[in-house]
């Protein structure tokens, strides 16, 4: 059985930082393509960032430069660590993992992060 369990979120002014973190049980990250995604109040669920099986990243332009997500192999866990927090960041927070081997895609519960100005 998958699961995802995020952790990290937290409340914290503007210009601050927050780690996030998703542990992974029953899948390994760096087998699949994985990624971030958040959802503001009464707004849809978007991508923030991914990191394919080589490692490479990508992110949403407007995190660029203050977002860096990554994995630790041997803990099997993935983060989005985010620097430089507005207030514009608020919103759930999800892990994402696509098993390449079966096309099925696994979601965390999600963490809040909220940002105050």
């Amino acid at each position: 059985q998958v699961r995802l369990v995020e952790s990290g979120g937290g409340l914290l002014q503007a210009g601050g930082s927050l780690r996030l973190s998703c542990a992974a049980s029953g899948i390994i990250f760096s087998n699949n393509f994985s990624g971030w995604y958040r959802q503001a109040p009464g707004k849809q669920r978007e991508w923030v960032a991914s990191i394919n099986r080589g490692g490479s990243t990508k992110y949403r332009d407007s995190v660029k430069g203050r977002f860096t997500i990554s994995r630790d192999g041997a803990k099997n866990t993935m983060y989005l660590q985010m620097t430089s927090l507005k207030p514009e960041d608020t919103a759930v927070y999800y892990c994402q993992t696509l098993e390449s081997s079966t096309g099925n895609e696994y979601w965390g519960q999600g963490t809040q992060v909220t940002v105050s100005s």
